[in-house]
């Protein structure tokens, strides 16, 4: 049995002379333009709900460092002025043990004001400048672990104790790394 071969298709011929190959591979492989009339989106609980632009540029905003950092800011203030104000009602300030034992109101209030707004700055610089220094470590390294909260520590107990000199600085530094990590470890055993 001899093999014939199959005879030209003449639309075939006319395809191949005007080199329609290029604009067959761009149709087939790269049409750009192809719309999708239905989209699947994984359900895990509840509707699909897309996020408009708006809420996308939100909650943009809403987890970038310097948020983030005035948030703790804003929150240790407020952390602070209650333990300033648990701390001075345990234990008075009295300068003169000679003086008259009884203080007026006026005297108390201000030595609870002082006191409150002396432990709210604090924890205020301490809250902004670890929660700053984790978000700002968090991103360079591209992960979210125990390790940022640890250097985070480090960083902001070096920095809190370098008022005192080098020494207390590097025990600064070490003490807080040490306190982070045993929190961070709490809190993530508990939340699994």
């Amino acid at each position: 049995m001899e093999y014939k071969k199959p005879p030209v298709d003449p639309d075939l011929v006319k395809f191949t002379e005007k080199n329609d190959y290029d604009a067959l591979a761009k149709y087939l492989v790269g049409n750009n333009y192809r719309y999708r009339d239905n989209i699947i989106i994984p359900r895990i609980l509840g509707p699909v709900v897309i996020k408009t632009n708006e809420e996308k540029m939100i909650e943009a905003a809403v987890e970038s460092c310097p948020f983030k950092s005035i948030t703790s800011c804003i929150i240790g203030y407020g952390l602070g002025a209650a333990v300033g104000l648990f701390t001075s009602s345990l234990m008075p300030n009295v300068t003169d043990p000679m003086a008259q034992q009884n203080q007026t109101a006026r005297e108390i209030l201000r030595e609870m004001k002082g006191s409150m707004l002396s432990y709210a700055k604090n924890f205020a610089i301490l809250g902004a400048v670890f929660s700053g220094v984790e978000c700002c470590i968090e991103s360079a390294r591209g992960k979210s672990d125990w390790k940022n909260g640890t250097y985070a520590g480090g960083v902001t107990g070096g920095l809190i104790g370098l008022r005192g000199g080098l020494k207390a600085g590097l025990f600064g530094a070490a003490g807080f790394a040490a306190f982070s990590t045993v929190i961070d470890y709490y809190m993530h055993q508990r939340g699994s």
